[in-house]
């Protein structure tokens, strides 16, 4: 009888590959969200697909297309949202933008470190923004540019020559 011989460093690779599909398979991205202590309403309701690593915790959303929602003002998703996803956490996000004092400044970080307190941290980088909860609750719908989300344009990577405009 032939001796067979696994090769160990697959292992691994084959375990991830078994997590992986079973995580993208198991549910909504809404559903993950909530499974990792976040709330569902983070990730707009128009989701193409979503895929996560299950050995570095990158979540990666693809949506339908750029879009914008209010939670407490403007905010924006670019076609690809990226962050590493841990329990009650979404750090080093790509790919999301809220508008401060007429700013789009990136949201680099999402942090519930007390469920209880109803709060959620948002890091755009020059201050620690305190939000509630409750403004997570529900997936927010994806409006296009000019349907009365608020603000100016956002200059996506790649769009350097899109000239901000207003609308109502």
């Amino acid at each position: 009888m032939p001796n067979i011989h696994f090769p160990l460093f697959l292992l691994p690779v084959i375990i991830s590959l078994i997590l992986f599909n079973t995580a993208a398979a198991g549910g909504s991205v809404h559903d993950l969200l909530r499974q990792h202590g976040l709330p569902a309403g983070l990730i707009p309701n128009e989701i193409n697909s979503y895929i996560l690593d299950p050995t570095t915790g990158l979540l990666e959303v693809r949506l339908n297309r750029p879009c914008y929602t209010k939670y407490d003002g403007p905010a924006f998703f670019d076609r690809v949202v990226r962050g590493n996803l841990s329990y009650g956490a979404l750090r080093g996000v790509e790919g999301l933008k809220q508008e401060e004092l007429f700013l789009w400044l990136p949201v680099r970080g999402i942090l519930v470190t007390d469920p209880s307190s109803g709060v959620i941290l948002f890091d755009i980088g020059v201050a620690h923004k305190r939000l509630s909860l409750s403004l997570f609750e529900v997936p927010p719908e994806c409006l296009p540019e000019g349907d009365g989300v608020g603000g100016r344009s956002v200059v996506s990577e790649g769009e350097e020559d899109k000239k901000l405009r207003f609308w109502n």
